[in-house]
């Protein structure tokens, strides 16, 4: 099946609690699941997201029950930076990543491949997230966050998938100044994407398209 790429417009946005919830949907349609972390920074002893999202999995998919966390990513660093930043040594390759990507696709109807910070977080000082996402021919699901400046955020986010011409859906996480996203928000979303939809409400739908979008081709 398909990889799909979960992306955010900033860190800190809810791409982990995306791919957590994106895992059991899918296994609860009888999609074998994997998941690929390639690269985590701020990484004290455990990667703790790479931990969550393997933990998860291996609820549903026995051929990820033998791996350890570090085995879904390809690099982890110290340093709560961009991977660029966090580098400090410049050991990154873009190969191993693509490596470690084709390995876990063996084990698994679909991989969840989640990317660090936004779309454009530097992995080398030439290469981003986007690039990846693009060169890996990834569906890509876009999260974007509620609180005030969030439409700037989310509006660049587009563009630059648009210019890509990667195939892409994009929902709100609302769980940043709720009350005030009905009013300071929704009503240009409203206007502007009338298909707009929520992470709360909607990511079943996703899940459900997704599906039908593959088994239709």
């Amino acid at each position: 099946m398909k990889l799909l790429f979960v992306t955010a417009t900033n860190t800190d946005i809810g791409k982990t609690y995306t791919t957590l919830q994106l895992i059991e949907l899918f296994s609860k349609q009888n999609i074998r699941v994997g998941v690929c972390k390639p690269i985590e920074t701020g990484v004290i002893n455990q990667p703790l997201d790479a931990t969550k999202l393997l933990t998860k999995v291996q609820e549903y998919n026995p051929k990820f029950k033998d791996l350890k966390p570090k085995d879904i990513t390809a690099y982890t660093f110290t340093l709560p930076a961009s991977p660029f930043s966090a580098d400090i040594q410049k050991i990154i390759k873009i190969e191993k990543i693509k490596e470690k990507i084709e390995a876990l696709k063996e084990l698994c109807d679909l991989l969840i491949i989640e990317g660090a910070g936004g779309l454009m977080v530097p992995i080398t000082q030439t290469y981003t997230m986007i690039d990846l996402a693009q060169e890996l021919n990834a569906k890509t699901l876009l999260v974007t966050p509620s609180k005030l400046g969030c439409i700037n955020d989310t509006l660049l986010s587009i563009e630059a998938l648009k210019h890509r011409n990667i195939p892409f859906d994009w929902c709100v996480n609302l769980y940043q100044e709720q009350e005030a996203f009905k009013t300071v928000t929704q009503p240009f979303y409203d206007k502007a994407f009338p298909q707009w939809w929520s992470l709360q409400k909607g990511l079943k739908s996703f899940t459900k398209a997704h599906i039908l979008e593959y088994n239709s081709k």
